[in-house]
């Protein structure tokens, strides 16, 4: 007898835009997220100084390229280099090896055991933030089965193992002999290894005699970036020369701006979206429509959080309505009693209704 197929589990997009997640978390500051990553590039250019460098500082707690990180224990698999070479390496790095900073030279392959170690490692080491695999070409299953399916799926299974241990791991692997202009095209394998990543670095030295290079960085929880870098003899660390969105506004749009002022001086509101957009609007100087506004408040929520804005949506009589509540940023956390020192204010929920409602603690009632 067949086994009955399970229902759908599905869920309409107006309930999902109102849902509140977690903000995803970074191991380092806008650059690696919790998830799977692959570090690309030529053999013997660098990239396991910088792996080095980047898993030396996480477990220190100190920043990479001034980007902060959340500091934890890392377990490293050199799985190229004996530990004397391991060894040499560190010494040059730093002279103060961090304790929460760990390395293997062995380990076993994907579907034959390297999940369970790393899994069994973590539990050893709960703080755990980043696993790096180096590289990922010692740890394949090394099947007959060359194609985009099985790249894809020994990805997946690094993948899924990330997200469950909430972790972050790097995979470093070598590129095509044959050059690119996309740089997931450089990648050595098919396209479904690229495809099942979080995000890819490519790090491009151009000639092996020069010190400078370039980190071009895209995925999809970070922003696509390139990093200027020169390798330091002194050290054996790559310096950041310029990164791409050191420049790059990343202020909150006024509309938001007016929101929070507005927010700070009513402490609490409840309405439709129009009224709450007709308000911003007169506030902001600029017509606003209430569809971009909720939009703009569900992309900025945890920024608004941050600034003491917390809202809720809900309906009532059919209308679509928006709950916006204020605290001090430190005590913001999105609960409602977080307000409860200032008075409620409340719109009349009058759909046909387009005048601006004028709140001030005079005219206001309670709800």
């Amino acid at each position: 007898m067949p086994k009955p197929i399970e229902r759908l589990a599905v869920i309409d997009g107006e309930t999902l835009q109102d849902m509140r997640f977690q903000p995803g978390k970074f191991t380092i500051d806008t650059l690696l997220p919790q998830g799977i990553f692959m570090l690309g590039g030529a053999p013997k250019n660098g990239k396991s100084w910088m792996v080095l460098d980047w898993c030396v500082r996480v477990a220190k707690g100190e920043p990479v390229w001034n980007l902060p990180v959340k500091q934890g224990s890392i377990l490293y698999l050199c799985l190229e280099d004996p530990l004397r070479r391991v060894q040499d390496r560190l010494l040059q790095l730093t002279d103060e090896a961090p304790p929460n900073a760990f390395f293997a030279t062995a380990a076993e392959k994907l579907g034959q055991g390297l999940c369970e170690q790393i899994r069994e490692f973590v539990r050893e080491h709960p703080d755990t933030v980043l696993v790096a695999i180096d590289t990922f070409q010692i740890v394949r299953s090394g099947g007959q089965d060359i194609s985009y399916a099985s790249d894809y799926e020994e990805v997946r299974e690094l993948k899924k193992l990330a997200d469950e241990l909430q972790i972050s791991i790097l995979l470093v692997h070598h590129l095509r002999k044959q050059g690119a202009s996309d740089p997931l095209n450089k990648l050595s394998g098919t396209t479904g290894i690229s495809g099942a990543m979080d995000a890819v670095f490519i790090l491009d030295r151009g000639q092996r005699s020069e010190d400078a290079a370039t980190l071009v960085c895209t995925g999809r929880d970070i922003e696509t970036r390139k990093l200027d870098l020169r390798f330091s003899k002194s050290d054996c660390t790559w310096k950041l020369l310029q990164d791409s969105l050191e420049n790059r506004a990343k202020e909150m749009p006024e509309e938001l701006t007016a929101l929070i002022e507005f927010m700070r001086s009513a402490q609490t509101f409840s309405g439709s979206n129009t009224q709450l957009a007709d308000t911003v609007g007169k506030l902001a100087g600029k017509e606003i429509a209430p569809k971009s506004l909720k939009q703009m408040m569900n992309r900025w929520r945890y920024a608004l959080e941050e600034k003491g804005v917390s809202f809720q949506s809900r309906k009532s009589n059919g209308q679509r309505l928006v709950q916006i509540f204020f605290a001090s940023a430190k005590d913001a956390s999105g609960a409602r009693d977080a307000t409860s020192s200032g008075a409620e204010f409340t719109v009349p929920c009058d759909p046909d209704s387009t005048e601006t409602p004028v709140f001030s603690r005079e005219n206001a009632r309670p709800a």
